[in-house]
């Protein structure tokens, strides 16, 4: 039989989990804004500085390769923060579901 404070146990520790997972994704959330924040001040500079057509499409060029880049590399990042998020989530679930659950007699 499962005590009420095993329950409130649980649930402390799953509203750990959770917010800790959240504040995770949230911080690579913000650190990519500032980065792209960065990398698109970086472009502004680099093409007020430009003379020629040619060399802006050059920059511009580079700037959506980098970005393209950037952004495939933080979404995956994130997508894991949130796979891992929801494997932590569930795992103390089997624990309370195996004690829910009565043993199977052979």
């Amino acid at each position: 039989m499962v005590k009420v404070e095993e329950l409130q146990q649980y649930g402390k520790e799953h509203l750990e989990t959770v917010q800790s997972g959240l504040q995770a994704i949230a911080s690579a959330y913000g650190d990519y804004t500032k980065k792209s924040f960065e990398d698109t001040k970086s472009l502004v500079e680099k093409l007020s500085g430009v003379k020629s057509l040619d060399k802006a499409i050059e920059v511009q060029t580079e700037y959506a390769k980098s970005a393209y880049e950037t952004f495939v590399a933080e979404s995956q990042k994130i997508a894991g923060l949130y796979t891992d998020l929801a494997k932590q989530t569930f795992k103390p679930l089997e624990g309370m579901v195996a004690k829910f659950t009565p043993a199977a007699t052979h």
